[in-house]
């Protein structure tokens, strides 16, 4: 698992006003929470939290805040919805010991014998949410799916990863190989989620919303 430092700072000033001065100078309001502590409000620069964000990969964050340093994961982001910035971010605080829940990126490689037999292929799910150690959160979820055939697909139950948990259902499909008329004709196949959650913020509200 790699890890990225992104340098933030403590933020005493909460009201909308600020937070979009601060938005429009470069940074982006978050917070960081973890079990035991007091939530605190940060900032950072936007240009800190790009490889974060736009990856396809999973990455341990060491979050210096002020002059303290903590081992965290990027829980929650939240983009304008008209420029597709990021106006918001939420790190939580990680212990070695305690697991912890977070999406996983989903990579497939190989080439499905089923698009020589005429299918396609269509992935439906892209990422994956696990429970696991600090230690093995996985930076992507690799599926080879060179031996699937025309008709067939790969769901959850069908990954195995050592100490990690999947939290989806199992039934619910990850790839399959369908032909171009079951293509057009269906938006989503049986079992999966037709359409993958806008990632946002779980289970705290931005200032705004406050």
């Amino acid at each position: 698992m790699s890890e990225i430092t992104v340098q933030a700072q403590k933020r005493t000033l909460t009201t909308k006003g600020y937070l979009t001065q601060l938005r429009k100078n470069g940074n982006v309001p978050g917070i960081y929470y973890s079990k035991g502590v007091e939530t605190i409000p940060i900032q950072m620069p936007e240009s800190s939290l790009k490889p974060l964000v736009y990856t396809s990969e999973t990455h341990i964050v060491n979050l210096k805040i002020d002059d303290t340093e903590v081992k965290s994961i990027l829980k929650g982001v939240q983009f304008d919805p008209v420029t597709d910035r990021i106006i918001h971010a939420d790190f939580q605080g990680i212990s070695a010991d305690q697991e912890i829940e977070i999406e996983v990126p989903v990579a497939i490689e190989g080439q499905a014998k089923g698009v020589k037999e005429g299918g396609i292929v269509q992935q439906s799910v892209h990422k994956l949410t696990v429970s696991c150690l600090p230690a093995y959160i996985p930076e992507h979820i690799t599926i080879n799916i060179s031996d699937l055939g025309l008709g067939k697909a790969i769901h959850v139950k069908d990954l195995q990863i050592p100490n990690v948990k999947f939290l989806q259902n199992e039934d619910v499909i990850i790839v399959a190989v369908v032909s171009p008329k079951a293509a057009v004709e269906t938006t989503a196949l049986p079992g999966e989620e037709a359409k993958e959650p806008e990632v946002i913020t779980k289970g705290k509200q931005t200032e705004e919303e406050e």
